[in-house]
């Protein structure tokens, strides 16, 4: 029994070639013009397309041409050439969607380490395209009219082969030089002793600076080139010398503001975007855009040739349509692919050094004019973001609301489902709303400086300090040095769920409505950039795990949302409803305990607070943290919001830096993330690990009790 009727199975037998050859078409121009666009948005609907169109494009492709070369062998026997011309003429496109649109070659990291099977997939899929191709062969215009196409398919996927070969971890480690790129067309150094006669006279001249002639609006993107071709070593885990480091700090930290940190971070990550997930390592270099005029070309012509040459009423009106469709795409996406080059960074990097080449008067006026144009198409048709910039919030609170309104359906506990339904509450927030970023530089400024203030073997000592610190500075720093519990004296999961349960209890009980006026103004900003950080790392740590430090911080969350839950479910006949009534709630619990631990804390010593890490409830030492800091501040709101802030920037610092750079590339693929420019920031200011490799070998540190 057929499960369709004959009409219907002969009807896509005659249509199945075109059908897949179309749809296959469809991906390729929804893989480069959303490819590249994933980079700049963490909206899921992009990251979906995407991920199915480059999933299934490979395949399709593939079928097409098998089916192909099928029917060449069907038809051959029924000797029907005129019917399957224009189809054996269809292949080498087919070999150009293999190839793969320029702006994306590898969706994840782990698609690079799969080259090989790109390479065994590029041979057989020639050898197919090539048996079409032989087998079709005669003395027509249309089969000289497929050696371009051909050539060009061959060109393309040899492109996306040998990008994601160099991309791969292993081939991307070795390929780095011995020593970063000097990048002498874009900057210029500055020695020590130019150094001390300029500031001598009032110049405040960094060691690396651009070279004369970039117009200032540019600077920014040399620069952030010359840190490129040093971040490279960062990602592949290799280290930098003393005097890169030097160098860097010296660059970075003469940035005025935030905004201009952050940018020049932003464009150093969009072109590493660039090199592990588009064809970038190739297209950029004087083959790639040799090979790229070819292929342009090749099927502009190949276009041109078959509309004024080829007798079309010879062939089908279907084929003649399917074949028109497959050449005015393919000029159309080589169009936009060359666009999408000349609007590119890398592109205004080589005018800006053909621009201050040497040249004659002739090859000086078409530069100029290239420029002129370039600037201007630039500002109409690329995008100024360079990232998401934005940052992921999620709330345990929040969440274990959900889960008890919830809960009555049983739908959370279904596999996957409870994921996505998690994923549908996450909201986010400006990276660039009040004065976050000014508080994060602020802080790791100030950490560089103390390293780069002298040489001695004091201030690597300081650098490892820092590399461990997670709230201590600034509890130093305020003098509550004894409440290092609830941060250096307990393990970084627990310290940081006390520490996001107690910002929440501060947030909603001092913006509460009674506070007006003055005071609210004051405490706003404050208070939301501690709120998003606290809600920023929870996101991290539902979301994000493995960028997290290694640990059993996934545990000890489930272990308190599960806590939380229990204890909102008992007071369901209370108006739970808002974040706000359901902590004051909960605050009850452990009140009369926490108060008997305070009027303890007064006559205890500093040693025995530490006890409180015994405690397995991290939801009661949260409410202990939250009375601890109403009691000691009072009525200073100010003060206790600038603790928290602080205690949250060296979190987020510590995250940051002790996240694998593996796991920061992944992220470039996804919208970027706030932790990941953090993280460079920190590596900029000479906080890295990689860069003291071989200083603190030479070091003989000293015993805890020699002077």
């Amino acid at each position: 029994m057929q499960l369709f009727p004959e009409r219907i199975i002969d009807l896509w037998n005659k249509c199945e070639v075109r059908v897949i050859i179309l749809l296959s078409l469809v991906l390729q121009t929804i893989l480069i013009i959303f490819g590249n666009r994933r980079k700049l948005t963490n909206r899921v609907w992009i990251k979906i397309i995407v991920w199915s169109a480059y999933l299934s494009a490979d395949w399709v492709a593939t079928v097409a041409l098998g089916n192909l070369a099928s029917s060449i062998g069907d038809s051959k026997d029924r000797t029907t050439t005129t019917d399957s011309a224009l189809q054996e003429f269809w292949a080498p496109f087919l070999l150009l969607h293999l190839g793969g649109p320029d702006s994306i070659t590898a969706y994840s990291l782990e698609d690079n380490e799969l080259w090989l099977r790109h390479f065994l997939g590029l041979i057989i899929q020639v050898g197919v395209a090539f048996y079409v191709f032989f087998r079709s062969w005669g003395n027509t215009a249309l089969t000289f009219l497929t050696i371009p196409i051909f050539i060009s398919g061959v060109i393309k996927y040899g492109e996306r082969t040998y990008v994601l070969w160099s991309s791969s971890s292993e081939h991307f480690k070795d390929s780095l030089p011995s020593s970063p790129d000097s990048c002498q067309d874009f900057v210029k150094y500055i020695d020590d002793q130019d150094m001390r006669g300029k500031r001598e006279e009032g110049s405040e001249e960094a060691m690396v600076i651009p070279q004369d002639g970039i117009h200032k609006e540019d600077n920014h993107l040399v620069l952030a080139y010359f840190l490129f071709n040093r971040t490279k070593f960062f990602f592949a885990e290799r280290t930098l010398d003393e005097k890169e480091r030097k160098c860097i700090h010296s660059m970075i930290k003469n940035k005025q503001n935030a905004i201009e940190a952050f940018k020049l971070v932003a464009v150093e990550l969009g072109l590493m975007y660039d090199v592990l997930y588009t064809k970038a390592a190739i297209v950029y270099s004087r083959l790639g855009i040799i090979l790229r005029c070819i292929t342009f070309f090749s099927s502009i012509s190949a276009l041109v040739v078959f509309s004024t040459i080829i007798d079309t009423h010879v062939y089908p009106l279907t084929d003649i349509s399917v074949t028109y469709l497959l050449l005015v795409g393919a000029a159309l996406l080589e169009l936009y692919a060359l666009i999408l080059l000349l609007l590119s960074d890398w592109a205004k990097l080589w005018l800006i050094k053909l621009k201050k080449a040497q040249h004659n008067p002739i090859s000086k006026t078409l530069v100029d004019l290239f420029w002129r144009f370039y600037c201007h198409s630039q500002s109409l048709l690329t995008s100024k973001k360079r990232w998401s910039e934005s940052m992921g919030q999620y709330n345990l609170i929040s969440s274990c609301l959900k889960d008890v309104q919830y809960a009555c359906f049983g739908v959370l506990k279904l596999p996957f489902i409870g994921k996505w339904l998690e994923s549908k509450y996450l909201t986010s927030a400006d990276v660039n709303a009040d004065q976050l970023q000014e508080k994060i530089l602020q802080y790791i400024k100030e950490q560089g400086n103390i390293v780069d203030k002298n040489d001695d073997v004091s201030s690597y000592y300081k650098h490892d300090i820092f590399l461990t610190q997670r709230g201590g500075f600034a509890l130093e720093r305020y003098k509550f040095t004894d409440i290092y519990w609830c941060t250096i004296g307990v393990e970084f999961a627990d310290s940081f769920i006390i520490w996001h349960i107690a910002t929440d209890l501060c947030y909603y009980g001092d913006l509460d409505d009674k506070y007006e006026g003055d005071v609210r103004k004051v405490l706003d900003p404050k208070c939301k950039i501690s709120k998003c950080l606290s809600d920023y790392m929870c996101y991290l740590l539902v979301f994000r795990l493995s960028m997290l430090p290694k640990g059993i911080s996934e545990v000890r969350y489930k272990e308190t949302c599960a806590e939380v839950t229990t204890l909102l479910k008992q007071k369901r006949d209370d108006d739970i409803s808002s974040e706000s009534k359901a902590w004051k709630a909960l605050l009850q619990k452990y009140e009369e305990a926490n108060k008997a631990l305070l009027q303890k804390y007064k006559d205890s010593s500093v040693e025995e607070l530490f006890d409180m890490k015994d405690s397995q409830s991290l939801l009661k030492q949260a409410c202990f943290l939250y009375m601890l800091l109403q009691q000691r501040v009072g009525d200073d709101f100010e003060k206790k919001w600038e603790i928290i802030s602080a205690v949250w920037v060296e979190m987020l610092a510590y995250t940051a830096h002790h996240c694998e750079w593996r796991e920061h590339a992944q992220q470039l693929w996804k919208g970027g993330e706030l932790l990941t420019h953090v993280c460079l920031l920190v590596a900029h200011f000479g906080l890295s690990k990689q860069y003291f490799h071989n200083v603190l070998t030479q070091i003989t540190p000293k015993k805890p009790h020699e002077p």
